[in-house]
C-alpha cells in the first residue's frame, strides 16, 4: 500500500461510540497517531473534537454513508477505517465496497451475522485482490470470546501438541451495559429475518459464517443448565449467538487449527446451589434487551462506564484428561468503555503490527486476522488481561 494520509479515520465520531473512540486515541496516543475524524456533519465534528480535547488541527472529514463519493474519498485517505454506523445492514455495505475498492482496512463492531454471511459471499474474493483485511465483530462481540479461545487452543497446542476438541466459554462475572447499537442491530435483524425466512436459518446455523462446511451438531445453550464438571449452574448468554459463529469462522481461516470436529459454547456461569439457580433463573427471564432496548446514540455515564468489567473463561479437557483453562477480563463496562479501546487497537494493529505478508486481503474475525499481535496491545493499552489458569 502507497503511503496514506492517515493511518485511521474514525467514521461515526460524532456517536456515542465514535466519539469515545476518538477519546481513547487522543488519550492513550496523541499526535502519534496520524488520525482523523468523520462524520456528516462538519460542525458536530468540529464540536466533538473541542468537547473531547482533541488538538484544534485535528482532520474533519464529512462522509455520508448514503454518499459513495464521499465513502471512496474517504478509505483512499486512510490505511484503516474505524466504522461504528449501526446498523450495518443498513448503513455498511457501501462502505465495505468502498475499502475493498480502495485496498484500505476496515473494522467495524458488527454483530449481525445474516449481513456478515452477504458480505463474506460477496466481497470476500475482492478483497483478496485489492488487499483489503475487512475485519468484523472488533468489539465486545467478538473479540474477548474469539481471541480467548484462540489463546487457550495456542497454550493446549503447545502443551499437548493437541488442540482441544471441546471448549465451553462462560461469562463468570459482568458489570455494565450493552449498547444501543447492539439493540438496533438485533431489532433490525428480526425484522429482516420476518421478511426473509433463509436468514432465520443463518442465524440457527452456527457454521452460517463458514461457507461450505458443515460442522459436528453444537450444544444450544438455549435453556439453564447445572454444569457438573465446572460445578456451576449456567444461563443463556444473549451474545452467543454471534460470537460462536465468530469463533468457527476463525477456526476455519485458520485452517480448522482447533479441529474439524470442534465443538463450542457460550453461557452466562452463575455458580453453584440455589443462589447460582436462582441468578440464572433470573437471566433466562430476563426482557430487558427486547422490552426496553438501550437507544442508538445514548449510554452510560463516564463513572458508570470505569466503574464496569467483565471476566470470562474458556475451558476444556486435553486428551489426556487435565483441564486446561483460560480467563479474559477487561477493566470497563464491555458494550461502550471497553468496546471502544477494542475496536482502536484493532485498526492501529492491522496498520502497525501486522503486514499483508502475514495476513493477506480477505473478510476476517479478529483472531486470524491479529492473533497475539492484538492480544499484546489488548494487554498493553486496553485494559484486557489473557492468562492460563490452574
Amino acid at each position: 500500500m502507497t503511503q496514506r494520509k492517515f493511518d485511521v479515520v474514525i467514521f461515526g465520531a460524532t456517536g456515542f461510540t465514535g466519539r469515545l473512540v476518538a477519546e481513547y486515541l487522543v488519550a492513550e496516543y496523541g499526535s502519534s497517531v496520524r488520525w482523523a475524524m468523520a462524520g456528516r456533519s462538519a460542525d458536530k465534528l468540529a464540536a466533538v473534537r473541542d468537547e473531547i480535547g482533541a488538538p484544534g488541527d485535528t482532520p474533519l472529514i464529512v462522509a455520508d454513508s448514503s454518499d459513495p463519493a464521499s465513502l471512496q474519498a474517504m478509505a483512499e485517505d486512510t490505511a484503516a477505517v474505524i466504522t461504528t454506523v449501526g446498523p450495518y445492514q443498513l448503513y455498511g455495505e457501501l462502505l465495505v465496497k468502498a475499502c475493498v475498492a480502495a485496498g484500505t482496512d476496515y473494522v467495524d463492531l458488527c454483530g449481525e451475522p445474516a449481513w456478515m454471511h452477504d458480505i463474506i459471499r460477496t466481497y470476500d474474493a475482492p478483497a483478496r485482490e485489492s488487499g483489503a483485511r475487512i475485519v468484523l465483530s472488533c468489539g465486545f462481540d467478538s473479540i474477548p470470546f474469539d481471541l480467548g479461545v484462540y489463546f487457550l487452543q495456542q497454550h493446549a497446542i503447545k502443551q499437548t501438541g493437541a488442540p482441544l476438541q471441546r471448549v465451553k466459554g462462560r461469562v463468570r462475572k459482568m458489570k455494565g451495559t450493552f449498547s444501543g447499537g447492539t439493540a438496533a442491530s438485533f431489532a433490525q435483524t428480526m425484522a429482516r429475518a420476518a421478511k426473509e425466512p433463509e436468514v432465520i436459518n443463518r442465524l440457527r446455523d452456527p457454521f452460517s459464517l463458514v461457507p461450505d462446511f458443515d460442522g459436528p451438531r453444537q450444544p444450544s445453550g438455549s435453556k439453564v443448565i447445572f454444569e457438573e464438571d465446572l460445578n456451576t449452574w449456567s444461563a443463556p448468554f444473549i451474545m452467543a449467538s454471534i460470537n460462536t459463529k465468530n469463533v468457527h469462522r476463525s477456526n476455519a481461516l485458520l485452517g480448522h487449527r482447533y479441529g474439524e470436529d470442534f465443538v463450542y459454547d457460550e453461557m452466562f456461569a452463575t455458580g453453584p446451589g440455589d443462589n447460582g439457580e436462582q441468578f440464572a433463573n433470573m437471566i433466562a427471564n430476563d426482557k430487558s434487551m427486547a422490552e426496553n432496548p438501550p437507544k442508538p446514540g445514548e449510554g452510560p455515564s463516564k463513572e458508570e462506564r470505569e466503574s464496569g468489567f467483565y471476566d470470562t473463561m474458556f475451558t476444556g479437557l486435553a486428551a489426556d484428561g487435565a483441564r486446561l483453562t483460560a480467563g479474559v477480563s477487561g477493566d470497563k463496562d464491555p458494550g461502550y468503555g471497553s468496546t471502544s479501546k477494542m475496536i482502536a487497537e484493532a485498526a492501529l494493529c492491522l496498520v502497525q503490527n501486522v503486514d499483508r505478508s502475514q495476513t493477506s486481503g480477505g473478510v476476517y474475525t479478529p483472531a486470524p486476522a491479529m492473533g497475539e499481535a492484538l492480544i499484546e496491545r489488548l494487554e498493553t493499552h486496553a485494559g484486557l488481561k489473557f492468562g492460563m489458569e490452574g
